[in-house]
């Protein structure tokens, strides 16, 4: 081509002790050239580029490698191994758009990027027009919650179900990507039972909709779970028998009170925090280990604002319940919210009738 055979001389002057302002002009020249034609280029016209192109981007400016980036990364035949270098720039500018838009990029390349750059790399990776499964197996495995919720609600990706059990594990406590999980319509249903069970009851709603189904398989799915949280709860209060005993020990010495009940929380000692908070308020252990062990939180803040607990004390409280898996995380700070807006006088009026159903054998939690 004479138009490439003109600029050889000129590249190669350009290549040796130009300054970078002088190689940025001629590879932009350079780049025009290969833009204009690039459908009509052979293989050789290409590799003849791509060594011209590679030459001229060592050593320019970070700005003038995001511009050729921008450039190259829409056209499915740009020259290869430029392509590789500006992907694997540790300048997200000039990297992201090779990485969300390039089709040069095999998986083998993108899952070695994953590895081994950072969190703004799988991001840009998370946008691309289409993701095997080999690559959104890494991204979801290695990438941050803004990585997972991209690849996740990327319509273009594919999911293994090594990929998908990642999601669902790392779906707990987060109520947005959970439903961004649940709602993939490829998504296996024993892995879509295991995540509603693990839900919030917003998300859960939300996903027993979406897939009307599989509701009889998450029925059985939520019931299970409730199964291992009861399970989870009861040897507590079993292997902690004499947590009874240690409360009362300090109600006899006048030290029972709020402090005294938010360590036993802090610490994760959940029978003595049941305990505890029964003897505040005058009920029995079984009743309140009940309003702990159930998801419905009303109850258990009725106790609370009650026995006159703070805001701190209740979110510890909560907190060794989110432990034990009986309710999320990202729930908690609703359910401070409702104690917040509780009256102490209408909770106290509550416990009253707690009680006095107590004294006359009628379950208030049924």
């Amino acid at each position: 081509m004479t138009a490439r055979l003109a600029f050889i001389g000129e590249i190669e002057s350009a290549v040796v002790g130009a300054s970078a302002e002088r190689r940025g002009e001629v590879l932009r020249r350079v780049t025009d050239l290969f833009v204009s034609g690039s459908e009509e280029f052979t293989a050789e016209d290409l590799a003849m580029f791509d060594g011209v192109i590679l030459r001229l981007a060592t050593a320019i400016e970070q700005s003038a490698r995001a511009l050729l980036a921008r450039r190259l990364a829409p056209i499915r035949n740009s020259p290869p191994q430029i392509i590789r270098a500006l992907a694997f720039d540790d300048a997200i500018d000039v990297a992201g758009p090779v990485l969300a838009q390039s089709a040069r990029l095999d998986d083998a390349t993108l899952v070695e990027i994953v590895r081994t750059k950072g969190q703004g790399h799988m991001l840009a990776i998370s946008h691309r027009g289409s993701l095997s499964a080999a690559v959104t197996d890494v991204l979801v495995e290695l990438g941050d919650r803004d990585v997972m919720l991209s690849t996740v609600d990327n319509r273009g990706a594919s999911f293994s179900d090594r990929g998908f059990s990642i999601l669902v594990q790392r779906s707990e406590g987060d109520d947005a990507l959970a439903e961004f999980v649940g709602l993939r319509p490829e998504i296996p249903p024993h892995l879509l039972a295991v995540l509603i069970a693990k839900a919030s009851q917003t998300v859960r709603a939300k996903l027993e909709a979406a897939h009307p189904h599989a509701k009889e398989e998450v029925r059985r799915a939520v019931a299970e779970a409730a199964r291992h949280v009861e399970a989870r709860l009861r040897p507590a209060a079993l292997d902690h028998a004499a947590a009874p005993a240690a409360v009362e020990r300090l109600q006899r010495s006048s030290r029972l009170d709020e402090r005294a009940l938010a360590e036993f929380a802090k610490a994760g000692a959940y029978a003595e925090t049941v305990a505890a908070l029964a003897a505040m308020c005058d009920l029995s252990p079984h009743f309140v280990e009940q309003a702990m062990a159930r998801d419905r939180t009303e109850t258990l803040l009725v106790l609370a604002k009650a026995a006159g607990l703070s805001w701190s004390t209740v979110r510890e409280i909560l907190l060794l319940r989110a432990e034990k898996g009986v309710i999320a995380r990202d729930e908690i700070v609703q359910r401070l919210a409702r104690f917040e807006r509780l009256q102490y006088a209408t909770a106290q009026e509550i416990v009253r009738i707690y009680r006095m159903r107590a004294q006359a054998k009628i379950s208030p939690l049924t």
